[in-house]
């Protein structure tokens, strides 16, 4: 049931099931061992596994079923899976949370980063890590050696509580937690740690308890992990259905009303980026939680308002069309003195966003909005409508993207707004200018292959970092929708395989994000009231840790991947992106406390920047535009 991925190396079998340690894990984390399959420490146990059949990418794997029996009443004790690596840890992934090193040094937010060599850092930093798995957009644990790749995996809750993953460098291991525990510290967002988190399990006399879990060898490459989310994701669907509320036409027509009603300022042509859900007696007041302010992409500007035309022509709703018309003049008119957009319209004026220097651009943002207005100009065409204002600023976007570009193909990642120099050449932000220079013409195709050829790196890596501009040099799933979306228009304007290649590979780095199995959320909570369905969505990133429906800016591109690939696996996750997405869209004033057609951002997988379960009570802009945009193109439900 997995698709095919072309050779891979093969290693002799040392069978790594046979290493298995089992530990009695105590509150301060001192540990007792347990014997497999005999009595040790007032415990009785008895493990089996059986060989899983042949997969492809995978050199081996186990299922394996571990009962434990108390003999007596034993008060908060964890039981701990541990297996050891194939010689010295050089890096570990846990799903959607954990890639490598995970944070470099330079970047300037803080997030649980990865020492392999137990030196000194900040209260971040560690040499081993344990997190809940609720966590993980697909219940595993990854650990590399020069010689392996070696997996643990698991469901999101057991007999013994909810379960949790964890590995450590110094002992070179990698474990799985009954219940789960969060160590050295808890991340909670916003740059803080917490204390950690300590589950434990009380047992009684007699009590039998039974985890079930996998353990995979593979081969020792970066991208050995994906025969393991792929195996995940074929399991975890046929246990975790979908179940979007509304069809696409209901959920596109309730989007494009919120998206004109609640974010839409006629008198300035913006898109507010959020609208809370609470509103005063007049609707229109501004209120706490309202950010007037616009990034011309990204967190809202052209792509919501290309939505928001497009939809407008062709279901012939004209006060829709004249917003995105509007919105799109403003931000035409918002080019720096270097020909770039600026990044963000204030009541105040324009500025460069949120790059840390109100002077500077960020590459993700115009290249973006650059791409979204070429997009919305061919719909006008369509329409026989004419916007000489865009074109121009088109034009001068791509000749500064162009002037940037250094030899080796990298566009810079930050640039001065009067100036035109480069501030920063760090990261993969300039992705996105590869589509938007082949949607534009195709004489730019040079230019977009020299610079495909320079990001290929990051891809191959396994570590694409730079898109948003809040999380600094973060991985995140941006980065990958960004990767899929200029290396597929790479394909598709060259026919060169090698591109292809480079697009699934982003693909199946990006899905890594995407969740396999729908969450269980605590009692009474939002999530758990609406009966809130997880699979389908993104975890933003390691940083910004909670669901998030982005995802749609590529969903098109994701299915005809699957076409030029022929693994329909690739339709099937975006089948559940939208899926995901057509849930908390609300269908009446009042609809989970918010108003007709506002949609938000953000949903709590985890403890982190709110409690598991709940929801950010704002609508986003380009929540809604992204709803709508991806409504638009004909993907059908039906997996």
């Amino acid at each position: 049931d997995l698709a095919a991925q072309g050779p891979e190396p093969r290693l002799p079998e040392r069978d790594p099931a046979a290493r298995l340690l089992l530990r009695l894990v105590e509150p301060d984390g001192r540990t007792i061992p347990l014997a497999a399959g005999g009595r040790t420490a007032r415990f009785r146990t008895d493990c089996s596994r059986h060989r899983m059949a042949a997969r492809p990418g995978v050199i081996a794997g186990w299922e394996v079923e571990l009962t434990v029996i108390s003999e007596r009443e034993q008060q908060a004790l964890g039981l701990q899976v541990v297996l050891p690596l194939e010689g010295s840890a050089e890096h570990f992934m846990i799903p959607g949370i954990v890639y490598g090193e995970n944070r470099s040094k330079n970047c300037r937010v803080r997030y649980p980063r990865v020492s392999v060599d137990a030196r000194p850092g900040d209260s971040l930093t560690a040499d081993r890590w344990a997190f809940r798995l609720d966590r993980a957009s697909h219940g595993a644990v990854f650990g590399w050696t020069q010689a392996s790749c070696l997996a643990l995996a698991t469901e999101e809750s057991s007999a013994l509580g909810p379960s949790g993953l964890g590995f450590s460098a110094g002992e070179s291991e990698i474990w799985l937690n009954f219940p789960a525990r969060e160590e050295p510290v808890t991340f909670v967002g916003y740059d803080a740690p917490a204390p950690a988190e300590v589950i434990t399990h009380d047992w009684q006399a007699g009590e039998t308890a039974t985890v079930r879990f996998f353990l995979f060898q593979l081969p020792p490459g970066p991208h050995a992990y994906d025969a393991v989310i792929r195996f995940l994701y074929r399991r975890d669907s046929g246990l975790h259905p979908l179940k979007p509320w509304l069809s696409t036409d209901e959920a596109a027509e309730l989007a494009a009303h919120g998206l004109h009603r609640w974010h839409y300022r006629r008198e300035s042509g913006t898109l507010a980026e959020t609208v809370a859900f609470h509103r005063e007696t007049d609707e229109t007041a501004p209120v706490t939680g309202d950010r007037e302010a616009m990034h011309v992409a990204w967190l809202s500007g052209a792509p919501a308002a290309h939505a928001l035309l497009s939809y407008g022509r062709r279901q012939e709703i004209a006060a829709y069309a004249d917003a995105g018309v509007r919105v799109l003049d403003t931000i035409a008119s918002g080019l720096a003195p270097c020909g770039l957009f600026w990044g963000r319209w204030t009541p105040d004026g324009w500025d460069g966003g949120w790059n840390g220097n109100p002077g500077w651009i960020h590459a993700r943002t115009v290249s973006e909005a650059t791409l979204f207005m070429i997009r919305a100009g061919a719909v006008e065409k369509e329409f026989e409508m004419d916007h000489p204002g865009w074109i121009q600023a088109i034009a001068a976007n791509l000749e500064c993207a162009l002037a940037g570009q250094r030899p080796d193909g990298a566009f810079p990642a930050l640039v001065d707004g009067f100036t035109g120099a480069a501030q920063s050449w760090q990261g993969a932000a300039g992705l996105l200018w590869i589509p938007a220079l082949l949607e534009a013409a195709a004489g730019n195709v040079y230019a977009a292959e020299l610079a495909g050829d320079y990001y290929s790196r990051f891809v191959e890596d396994e570590f694409i970092f730079g898109a948003p501009e809040d999380i600094d040099l973060a991985p995140s799933s941006e980065d990958g929708y960004n990767a899929l979306m200029a290396y597929l228009a790479l394909y598709e304007a060259s026919g060169n395989d090698r591109w292809l290649r480079l697009a699934r590979r982003a693909a199946e780095w990006m899905l890594s994000f995407r969740w396999s199995y729908n969450l269980s959320f605590p009692r009474h909570t939002l999530l758990e009231s609406y009966d809130y369905r997880s699979r389908g969505a993104d975890l933003a990133s390691p940083r910004n840790q909670h669901l998030h429906s982005y995802g749609l800016i590529c969903l098109p591109e994701l299915v005809r991947l699957a076409e030029h690939t022929g693994d329909d696996y690739f339709r099937e996750r975006a089948v559940d992106n939208l899926a995901a997405s057509l849930q908390f869209i609300a269908r009446q004033d009042g609809d989970f406390n918010a108003r007709k057609g506002m949609v938000s951002e953000r949903y709590y997988n985890s403890r982190c920047f709110g409690p598991k379960g709940a929801s950010l009570p704002v609508s986003h802009a380009w929540s809604a535009g992204l709803v709508l945009y991806a409504c638009q193109a004909g993907l059908s439900l039906d997996a």
